[in-house]
């Protein structure tokens, strides 16, 4: 399991910043050396504790750890208490901002000397450019990073704190033709850009097109993952999470807070509404309402008991 600097666990929780609620038992000077699983602990580690794992803890195994459950945990604990235990009603939330607090990053800020740069490229401060990506005409935001073999075509303008894994390609044209009088194929005009705003996470092999006539455009807070294909003047609303193998055709509309299941299909000019999901491997071909869950192929409504 990965190292980290040793840290005292009251310095780390100092730093959440209201982000979660959580009752601490134990010594909050606790030294903090690791981060390991329930099956692997080993001494002055971080671990989460999930609800269905609470009556598998080995109490021997972990002393002087940092243990984070749910509050049903409490009823568990032996009664002398070696470690150190946070109890909140989201333990894999604080345990995610914890550990998220432990670690440098991997990367450091700069530019490797083999990207290839546009000129008139806008780069914010604390960018971080991997080995082999190139980046046209474009802008891009302070604390973004996009890493080894990315291609950003020009009229592509990225936000603050964005994350771009490698071989990603964004801003490319959409897959869009008319067939002329001859019957052959005729590429319509892709001349719109992509906008991603900040704080939005995209996976590595993925596709985001540009717009034909207008822009595609990613929202605050969004996240890609990989292998995913986003087309052309499709708009993804701030929260939603679109996840692998998902295709999004063009003109598709991504509701805010709403879930795209892994190998799910949107068709295009469609709506897909807020805090919605749809399932896994789902094929839409109609618009969904907000709030609601769809499955299968074609896709249909989960009904209400």
């Amino acid at each position: 399991m990965k190292k980290i600097k040793p840290i005292q666990l009251n310095n780390v929780i100092s730093r959440l910043k209201g982000n979660s609620s959580y009752e601490l038992i134990g010594n909050p000077d606790v030294l903090i050396e690791s981060v390991s699983g329930l099956e692997n602990a080993i001494k002055n580690s971080i671990i989460w504790v999930s609800k269905k794992k609470i009556e598998s803890v080995n109490w021997d195994v972990i002393h002087s750890s940092v243990l984070v459950g749910p509050r049903e945990l409490k009823n568990h604990l032996p009664n002398t208490v070696l470690i150190s235990v946070l109890l909140t009603d989201n333990p894999r939330l604080l345990f995610a901002l914890i550990v998220n607090n432990l670690f440098d990053n991997d990367i450091s800020y700069g530019i490797h000397p083999s990207a290839i740069i546009n000129p008139e490229a806008q780069i914010g401060k604390n960018v971080f450019i991997g080995a082999g990506s190139v980046i046209g005409r474009c802008s891009i935001g302070d604390n973004t990073k996009i890493n080894a073999n990315c291609y950003i075509h020009d009229n592509t303008n990225i936000g603050e704190n964005v994350n771009i894994a490698a071989c990603t390609v964004i801003g490319g044209p959409g897959f869009g033709y008319e067939r002329d009088v001859n019957g052959e194929w005729v590429l319509f005009p892709h001349i719109g850009g992509v906008i991603i705003e900040d704080n939005v996470d995209i996976g590595a092999n993925t596709c985001i097109d540009r717009g034909a006539l207008g822009n595609t455009i990613l929202k605050k807070g969004c996240k890609v993952d990989n292998l995913v294909h986003i087309a052309h003047n499709v708009i993804v609303e701030e929260g939603a999470l679109v996840i692998a193998h998902a295709m999004i055709a063009g003109s598709v509309i991504v509701g805010r807070n709403s879930w795209v299941a892994p190998g799910a299909l949107v068709k295009n000019g469609l709506t897909v509404g807020e805090n919605s999901v749809i399932g896994l491997g789902a094929v839409v071909v109609k618009n969904i309402p907000d709030n609601e869950t769809w499955v299968g192929n074609p896709a249909k409504p989960i009904l209400k008991s």
